[in-house]
């Protein structure tokens, strides 16, 4: 994936943006409807999301050891029997998504796999701090090896329309970034309107985001449909009008192999094959493998796997 550069803030690309919500809701309630998938083809999905899952912990009492047994789960997600009964080769995670203090023992445990660890930062989740604290946290998720960087953003810039200073506020993130894939968190849950989450997604894809992200997973609400459709759209325009590839993470409430399916789906029907890929396409997820596990257990031997046999962390 190419890095996107951004662009000097251009705000008539996005100024006269109006979403017809009604419209959105029933294009986003038709996609889980619009491709019918059984046995192979459903396992594929299944192993497909699971190459896109940023697997992920970030709760307080994390320690070292939650954190290997999470890059041994991102390492070896689906039993060695049962990758052989379906004749693939092994899948991993495509990511690891860990706190700043917390990235060091993920490259450890990741070793040479390839995996790469993304840090949250900036604040996470609320994001509430002075910039040059923030700043600061993304270069120490750097100096610990961290891969990608997990920003977020002030919300109340969105919410008083002053994009200028949200503008300034991301670009100075990206240079602080350096090539570390940035993510940029728009906690949508928090944004009020659809409107708001289609300008605050032109803008940090202006300020130079590789992915647009739609939640930290801590707000009330989180990836939706609706929303996730609004920022697709987003990112087609984006391209439309310099040519960049931007790629996309739904995060939070994602918990299901449906509800996996159902959010490729999107990205293949709105913006095609590439954004099925672990490169423009992510799940922000935890909970979520172990739904997709006991999918590939039942795919294989017609039988759902106990969950105690399932466990990750």
């Amino acid at each position: 994936m190419t890095p996107n550069p951004g662009t000097d803030l251009t705000p008539e690309w996005f100024d006269q943006i109006r979403i017809n919500t009604p419209a959105v809701e029933r294009r986003a309630a038709s996609l889980p409807a619009r491709r019918s998938l059984k046995k192979e083809w459903q396992a594929a999905w299944i192993l497909n999301a699971i190459r896109c899952i940023d697997l992920t912990t970030l709760a307080g009492d994390d320690t070292e050891d939650r954190v290997a047994r999470l890059c041994a789960k991102a390492m070896q997600p689906i039993a060695p029997d049962q990758l052989a009964a379906m004749g693939v080769e092994r899948p991993t995670t495509g990511a690891v998504c860990v706190y700043p203090t917390m990235v060091e023992a993920a490259k450890r445990a990741l070793g040479n796999s390839g995996i790469p660890v993304a840090s949250v930062a900036t604040g996470f989740p609320a994001g509430l701090m002075p910039l040059d604290l923030r700043l600061a946290e993304i270069r120490y998720a750097l100096d610990q090896g961290a891969d990608e960087i997990d920003i977020v953003i002030t919300r109340a810039h969105v919410l008083q329309g002053n994009w200028t200073a949200l503008y300034d506020e991301m670009r100075a993130m990206r240079e602080a970034c350096g090539p570390a894939k940035m993510k940029a968190i728009l906690a949508t849950g928090d944004l009020k309107s659809l409107e708001n989450v289609a300008k605050a997604s032109h803008v940090a894809m202006q300020a130079g985001s590789d992915f647009i992200k739609t939640s930290t997973g801590k707000e009330g609400v989180n990836a939706t449909l609706p929303v996730s459709l609004v920022m697709v759209r987003a990112i087609r325009d984006y391209q439309d009008q310099t040519g960049h590839k931007v790629g996309f993470k739904p995060a939070g409430g994602l918990k299901t192999s449906k509800d996996a399916i159902a959010w490729q789906v999107l990205m293949k029907e709105e913006l095609g094959d590439d954004w099925t890929r672990p490169d423009l396409f992510r799940i922000g997820a935890s909970s979520l493998l172990g739904d997709l596990e006991r999918q590939i257990s039942h795919f294989v031997t017609g039988r759902y796997a106990a969950s105690h046999r399932l466990t990750m962390a």
